[in-house]
């Protein structure tokens, strides 16, 4: 009856329909057909999602929007500006910047890929870079939301294991920091090769004058990560507080939002949050149909079967979530998959931290892999290029995320170090 299971769950798939009715269709025919009672499906949704740690999640959502609408995200943007525009390819390097900095309070690749790319799309391609490689910068950058903190997969993670989500927030601080930087290197090398445009160099009055203007959006990264890590706010808090400071900032800093504004705000956070507890609580169900049929022992019984040495059982994690990451949304693919795995990674001697990381790069990374990268359909229909063209422009720095994913996988200091030294 499994097979019945993934069967119905991947033509679910094939069809395009949303991935939290995908799980829910496919658990239902499978429950259906096993005589199971159908009220475990409501017990099963509620118990997903009943976890404390998940309220901030919506709280994290709207504080990203509030940032959108407030006018913070483009005081991001034009500081990186001043800071790197004379460097050749400058905007393709604000572009990865920006949503380093902007990564710290969305939390999520797409709502990155799709606010970063309202801004910096139309604003490369103005200035004469190419659609497809700026619409690939967008999406590769944008892969850098999950990993650096604060982070909804890394909650995610904490919340299916257990573990401390100010520790998985540093472990992922410096792999982040190590992608961007990557990400860097390989968009200047390519605008130096197709000479792309750069701006003057801006004055020492005029970058200070940005960092002023920027201040108080920089300052909310540091409030929510800093008021987590030193304990004084759980992560739920540290969601309240992110969309009032943002509200307030918005609102009589920059003077960008009014009350029509936030109502829209709302009604759009309270629209992605739904979607995201639906899917929570879908996978808890299907989650809990594959312990039942046993599948994860069988998982782990197949590969420790094939080696048990931790880096060949590391490699054929990273084979499986680089591909599931193809085609399946990270937090979907986290809720799934993260508990099979990680039992798997401790009985090798892996750090359950270090494995949180390393599953995460891993899917997130699976968001801008062909054929269907999520965040490739978003920036390639925001600036209106074919997804192939985009695919192909972004292969570079798919093959420098493999490199970080590589070196973080071997080195397990760079996910631990932090933790460690802040924390221990």
């Amino acid at each position: 009856m499994i097979l019945v299971l993934f069967i119905v769950f991947v033509v679910c798939l094939i069809l395009r329909f949303p991935i939290a009715f995908s799980l829910g269709l496919s658990c239902l025919v499978y429950i259906v057909l096993n005589g199971i009672p159908i009220v475990v499906i409501p017990m099963k949704l509620y118990s997903g999602i009943d976890v404390f740690v998940l309220l901030s999640i919506p709280g994290f959502i709207m504080a990203g929007n509030l940032m959108n609408y407030g006018g913070l995200t483009e005081k991001i943007v034009n500081f990186c500006n001043h800071l790197m525009g004379h460097i050749t390819g400058g905007l393709s390097l604000v572009n990865i910047g920006a949503s380093m900095l902007f990564a710290g309070i969305s939390g999520t690749a797409v709502s990155d890929t799709a606010s970063m790319g309202s801004i910096m799309i139309p604003a490369m391609k103005k200035e004469g870079y190419d659609a497809d490689f700026s619409c690939a910068v967008t999406a590769a950058s944008s892969t850098m939301g999950p990993i650096i903190p604060p982070s909804i997969p890394m909650i995610i993670a904490a919340t299916l294991s257990g573990l401390s989500v100010g520790r998985l927030f540093l472990a992922g601080a410096l792999p982040g920091l190590l992608l961007g930087g990557g990400l860097m290197a390989t968009a200047y090398f390519i605008s130096k090769k197709k000479k792309y445009p750069k701006h003057p160099k801006s004055s020492l009055k005029q970058v200070l004058h940005s960092f002023k203007d920027t201040f108080w959006s920089l300052l909310m990264t540091f409030i929510i990560l800093f008021g987590i890590i030193g304990g004084v706010f759980t992560p739920t808090e540290a969601s309240i507080i992110a969309v009032i400071y943002a509200l307030l900032i918005g609102a009589f800093v920059y003077k960008k939002l009014n009350f029509k504004k936030v109502q829209i705000i709302v009604l759009d956070s309270m629209k992605t949050s739904a979607s995201l507890m639906l899917l929570v609580g879908f996978a808890n169900l299907f989650g809990w149909i594959l312990i039942t049929e046993q599948v994860p022992q069988l998982i782990s019984s197949e590969i420790l079967g094939i080696s048990t040495n931790k880096y060949m059982v590391l490699l054929m994690i990273n084979i499986l979530l680089i591909f599931v990451g193809t085609f399946m949304e990270t937090i979907a693919a986290l809720l799934i998959l993260f508990p099979i795995l990680l039992k798997l990674a401790i009985s090798v001697d892996i750090d359950p931290i270090h494995f949180a990381v390393i599953a995460v790069l891993n899917l997130i990374i699976g968001l801008t892999t062909p054929p269907v990268g999520v965040c490739l359909f978003i920036s390639s229909s925001i600036g209106k290029v074919s997804i192939a063209k985009v695919s192909k422009a972004g292969f570079p720095f798919l093959i420098v995320s493999f490199i970080v994913l590589a070196v973080v996988t071997l080195f397990p200091e760079i996910s631990l170090v932090l933790p460690a030294w802040i924390l221990d």
